[in-house]
């Protein structure tokens, strides 16, 4: 074959070639749009990478996921352990304040018991020996129920024997009820001042003006007052600047149980 002959078929190919080209731009031209290149090496790279990634990410949420959960049960757990524990305290705490309190009635009914029993014994003591160590009034004075009567040596005024009672922390002589009347009338004793309310007559009382009304300190003009005193079984009225015999009384202390049990002979102890 002659060169000429090859070079018109090689013209001719490429002529083809590009024809062919240019009939497939312009079809892409016609359709709107360029046809896509193929996707190159880097691209698919990138992809590889980002969906591991993702694959990485979701798993990381799963392991997190989990992790969330076993935590969560443990401290459920834990927090229904610890409730447990505090209601089980609770109801320790009020057993066992239930317990001291009936525990604590007992004591105090016992003591109580104790001293009535120990005042029992000291009046009988008293009966023998008026001035034994368990007698809970002072020196010379004498022991009756719950008070004590002290008899101050002297005559004075109303209002210097009350004075005086007051500071021995008693009071004049007061019938607070039919017991302490029955007492004082007993021992007939007369002209003692009484701690009642100074009037402005002298009236004779009968049995009921014994019982004393409470005495507010005030402003009486005493010189123009009457006041209560012992007359017998009866209660007399007499200018309160006159002077008469005292009677303190206060209140008698506790009877001390160590002051009965270590006098008791040692037979009885």
């Amino acid at each position: 074959m002659s060169e000429e002959i090859v070079e018109e078929i090689v013209y001719a190919n490429l002529k083809f070639e590009d024809s062919d080209k240019k009939e497939k731009t312009q079809k892409s031209d016609k359709c709107g749009g360029k046809v896509p290149s193929a996707p190159s090496h880097s691209q698919h790279k990138r992809v590889l990478t980002l969906t591991l990634l993702c694959l990485l990410l979701l798993a990381g949420l799963g392991v997190l996921g989990g992790i969330f959960y076993t935590t969560l049960e443990t401290e459920m757990i834990k927090s229904n352990q610890l409730q447990s524990i505090k209601e089980e305290l609770q109801e320790n705490i009020s057993l066992q304040m239930m317990h001291n309190l009936i525990t604590s009635k007992k004591i105090g009914n016992l003591s109580a018991m104790l001293q009535n029993i120990a005042t029992q014994l000291c009046r009988e003591l008293y009966g023998k020996e008026p001035e034994h160590k368990c007698k809970p009034c002072p020196k010379g004075s004498e022991w009756h129920k719950n008070s004590c009567y002290s008899q101050l040596s002297g005559l004075e005024t109303w209002q210097k024997s009350e004075m005086l009672c007051s500071a021995r922390n008693a009071s004049l002589l007061k019938i607070k009820n039919k017991n302490v009347l029955e007492f004082i009338k007993s021992k007939k004793q007369r002209n003692y001042w009484l701690g009642l309310l100074p009037r402005k007559d002298t009236e004779m009382g009968n049995e009921k003006m014994f019982l004393s009304e409470e005495f507010e300190r005030s402003t009486y003009d005493l010189s123009k007052m009457y006041c209560g005193h012992t007359d017998g079984i009866y209660v007399s009225y007499a200018n309160c600047n006159q002077k008469k015999r005292i009677m303190c009384e206060e209140t008698a202390s506790k009877v001390q149980v160590e002051s009965v049990l270590s006098h008791l002979p040692e037979g009885d102890m």
